[in-house]
């Protein structure tokens, strides 16, 4: 059995994107709108993604997937059929699996997404 749990360093290296994309944004609207105080969307944005953050670590990084046997287990109810796979990318440290009936799942916060891509390409062959 593959195991492909989450990674710490990936899910902060993850918020701390978004927190940069959310200071961004924050502050751009603020701009757009003309409020004179643009600065103040900088730390909502950076509050927003740490609370977000620091909620939901937890949960995400309980998280593993696995591969047993012919099938990719994930949290929850999900098995996915190895030959129902039709597709498999990385995105950042998340690695997307496409089926041939177009249902979408992430494996997220992978350390290496590479590798992890890697090893479930070669359990498909």
């Amino acid at each position: 059995m593959t195991e492909f749990p989450a990674d710490r360093s990936a899910y902060i290296r993850s918020h701390t994107w978004m927190a940069a994309a959310a200071m961004g944004g924050a502050m751009l609207v603020l701009w757009l709108i003309g409020n004179p105080y643009v600065w103040t969307g900088a730390p909502a944005g950076l509050a927003a993604i740490v609370l977000r953050g620091w909620y939901l670590a937890s949960e995400e990084l309980g998280y593993v997937w696995a591969i047993e046997g012919a099938d990719l287990v994930g949290p929850g109810p999900r098995r996915i059929a190895l030959d129902a796979i039709a597709q498999v990318n990385t995105m950042g440290s998340y690695v997307q699996i496409v089926t041939k009936t177009g249902d979408k799942h992430l494996i997220k916060y992978q350390a290496d997404p590479a590798a992890t891509k890697a090893a479930i390409e070669r359990a498909l062959s």
